[in-house]
C-alpha cells in the first residue's frame, strides 16, 4: 500500500516578498516558500503541498499577524473564484510589482542589454473593466469552508446539489461558485446570469452536470461594449425548442437593451464553442465596439482586448513604438481580427495581417472594410509559410513587424523566421513577460531592444502586458 503522505505545516512564517503567478515568498531556513493569498508582512502558518530541496509551495491555514500593507477586499467571493487574486493589495503596490515582475524577467531570462524600463501605464478604472464575462451553470455549487460553517450555524442549507450559475471554483472542475455580484463587468451582466438562474429554477430547467455531461443551462457570454451595446450567446447542452424559446423571450422581455442575443447548442464534453455555430435569436448577431475612431465588429467568437479603455493604451504604445510615418509596409502577426494593424493603419503604406484561424481573418477583413481601410490585406495561415520571398512580391517586404503572440510566446520556428526577414524595427506585444525574454533572447542575435513599456490592463489580477521594441543591430 501507498504511504500517506505527512501533511507538513510551517509555523509562524514571516512573507517578505512578492514573487510571480500571484503568490507572495518567504524564506525558511535558506529556503523559498512560496505562498498563496498572502502579501507581504503577515505571518502566517503555512500548510505545504509541494516540498522540494531548495524550494517549497503551500497556503496559509492561520493567520498570526496581518500585514499594514493590506486593504479589505471589496468583493464577497474573494478567495472563492479564483479571480482578483490581488484585492487585498493596494493598486499602487500592484502596479509596483507588475513592474518588477517585468524587470526581473527581462533581466533574468532575456540577458541582453537593454534600456531603462517605462513606469507602468496604470489603468483609471480598477473595477467594472471587462467587455466580456464568461459565466457556468451547473448543479453543484462550491460552499468555502468558513461558508460552511456559517450556514450551518445558522441551520440554513449546506446541500452542494443546488442549480448555481457563477464561476468554477479554483482547482474544482464541476462545482461552481455561486456569484451574486461579480465587479469586474458593469450592469446588466450580474442582473442576467441573476435572471436565467432563477428562470430556471422556476421553470424546473436542468442545470450541467459536469461529470455526467447533462443538462440544459451550461454556460453564457456577455459582452457589453463602450458604444452601449450588449451581447448575449447562451450556451445550451442540447437543443430543445419548447423550453429554448421561452427563455430567450423571457430573456429579452426583461433585458430590451441587449442588442444582440444568441445561443449556441454545445453537446461536447469541453466548453470550447470555436467548432460550433452560435445562432443569432435576436439582433444582428455581433456588437460594434470602438478604439479612438475606429469601429470593431465583435462575433461570439471573436478575440478582442476584453479592458477596452486599456487596450486603447497598448494599442497607442505600439503605434507610437513602430515609428511609422506613412512609408511603411507594417505587417501584423498573430493578427486575430485585425485590431492593432487597424489601430495602426492611419500612418502606413500598406497593412499585412496573418492569423492562423480563419474565422479572426473574415473578421479582419470585415473590420477593414468597415474603417474603409483600402491597403490592408488579410492572409489565414502560419507566418512561417505564409511570409516567404513570393508573398514579399506581391505584398512587399515588412518595413515594421507586430508580432502579439498567446502566453506561450512565439515558436522557435517564428523567431528564425523573424530573424531571416530581418525588418528594420520590430514590436513585440506580449502577455506574458517570461516567455517574452525568453524570445528576446534568440531574437538578440540581430536586434537590440530599444524601449520597453509595460501597461497592466487586468487590475486585481498578477496578470501584465509589455510592449518592446527592437531594431535591427548595424553591421
Amino acid at each position: 500500500m501507498r504511504k500517506q503522505k505527512k501533511t507538513q505545516i510551517l509555523e509562524r512564517v514571516k512573507v517578505d516578498n512578492y514573487a510571480a503567478e500571484g503568490k507572495s515568498l518567504a524564506r525558511v531556513d535558506g529556503k523559498v516558500v512560496f505562498i498563496e493569498g498572502t502579501v507581504p508582512g503577515d505571518v502566517v502558518d503555512v500548510q505545504l503541498y509541494k516540498n522540494k530541496k531548495d524550494w517549497a509551495e503551500g497556503f496559509p491555514i492561520h493567520f498570526h499577524e496581518y500585514s499594514s500593507q493590506r486593504v479589505t477586499p471589496f468583493c464577497n467571493h474573494f478567495g472563492s473564484c479564483g479571480g482578483c487574486q490581488w484585492q487585498t493589495v493596494p493598486y499602487e503596490e500592484q502596479l509596483r510589482f507588475k513592474q518588477q515582475q517585468v524587470e526581473d524577467h527581462l533581466l533574468r531570462i532575456a540577458k541582453v542589454p537593454l534600456p531603462a524600463i517605462n513606469s507602468i501605464l496604470g489603468a483609471e478604472q480598477h473595477r467594472y473593466y471587462r467587455n466580456k464575462m464568461e459565466y457556468t451553470f451547473a448543479n453543484k455549487r462550491f460552499i468555502p469552508e468558513q461558508q460552511f460553517r456559517e450556514l450551518k450555524a445558522k441551520g440554513e442549507s449546506t446541500n452542494m446539489w443546488m442549480n448555481v450559475g457563477g464561476f468554477h471554483a479554483k482547482g474544482i472542475f464541476d462545482k461552481v461558485v455561486e456569484i451574486d455580484t461579480c465587479h469586474l463587468q458593469a450592469e446588466p451582466s450580474n442582473a442576467i446570469r441573476r435572471f436565467i438562474v432563477e428562470y430556471g429554477r422556476n421553470n424546473n430547467l436542468s442545470f450541467y452536470d459536469i461529470r455526467m455531461h447533462q443538462g440544459f443551462l451550461r454556460n453564457a457570454m456577455v459582452r457589453i461594449a463602450t458604444t452601449g451595446e450588449v451581447m448575449l450567446n447562451l450556451v445550451l447542452g442540447y437543443e430543445d425548442p419548447s423550453i429554448r424559446e421561452p427563455l430567450l423571450n423571457a430573456i429579452m422581455k426583461q433585458f430590451p437593451q441587449i442588442t444582440t442575443l444568441l445561443y449556441t447548442i454545445n453537446t461536447k464534453y469541453n466548453d470550447s464553442i470555436f467548432d460550433l455555430e452560435p445562432i443569432p435569436f435576436h439582433g444582428p448577431g455581433f456588437i460594434l465596439e470602438k478604439l479612438e475612431d475606429f469601429q470593431f465588429k465583435i462575433s461570439p467568437k471573436s478575440f478582442f482586448q476584453t479592458n477596452t479603455r486599456q487596450g486603447e493604451q497598448l494599442y497607442r504604445v505600439t503605434r507610437d513604438f513602430a515609428e511609422l510615418d506613412g512609408t511603411q509596409h507594417l505587417y501584423d502577426l498573430y493578427c486575430g481580427t485585425g485590431s492593432i494593424g487597424i489601430f495602426c493603419s492611419k500612418q502606413v503604406k500598406s497593412l499585412v495581417g496573418v492569423e492562423l484561424i480563419e474565422q479572426a481573418i473574415e473578421d479582419a477583413k470585415e473590420n477593414a472594410r468597415i474603417n474603409h481601410i483600402e491597403a490592408a490585406h488579410f492572409t489565414a495561415g502560419d507566418v512561417i509559410q505564409v511570409c516567404n520571398d513570393a508573398f514579399f512580391e506581391v505584398h512587399g517586404r515588412p518595413d515594421v513587424v507586430i508580432t502579439d503572440p498567446p502566453r506561450a510566446g512565439m515558436h522557435e520556428k517564428l523567431v528564425q523566421k523573424l530573424l531571416d526577414i530581418a525588418a528594420p524595427l520590430v514590436v513585440y506585444v506580449s502577455c506574458n513577460p517570461a516567455t517574452q525574454a525568453r524570445d528576446l533572447q534568440a531574437l538578440g542575435e540581430k536586434y537590440s531592444v530599444e524601449k520597453i513599456q509595460p501597461v497592466d490592463m487586468f487590475p486585481q489580477t498578477h496578470h501584465i502586458e509589455n510592449v518592446v521594441q527592437l531594431k535591427l543591430k548595424t553591421v
